[in-house]
């Protein structure tokens, strides 16, 4: 699988479970749930790797990376939400 590929369908994933994860109204469709799950997975790749918890695997899909991703777009998620409140 190409390695694109492989970071939208991750990024699909855990932008779904993020918003599952989360109650709340967000009106946003697919292509912001992907976006959502992409830079989910690089900031929770990135915390992740900070504390040592592991990292998002490129081309193995685990539930260690799903689980990284996800933590990382709840975050995401959280801080969108707290900045369009704001507005």
């Amino acid at each position: 699988m190409p390695l694109w590929l492989y970071w939208v369908l991750l990024g699909l994933i855990a932008g779904s479970l993020a918003k599952f994860l989360v109650p709340g109204r967000d009106p946003s469709g697919c292509i912001v749930t992907v976006a959502l799950g992409i830079l989910g997975a690089f900031i929770g790749g990135l915390i992740g790797s900070a504390l040592g918890w592991g990292h998002v695997t490129a081309g193995d899909f685990d539930l260690r990376s799903l689980g990284i991703a996800t933590l990382g777009a709840i975050i995401v998620l959280l801080v969108g939400r707290i900045l369009r409140r704001l507005r």
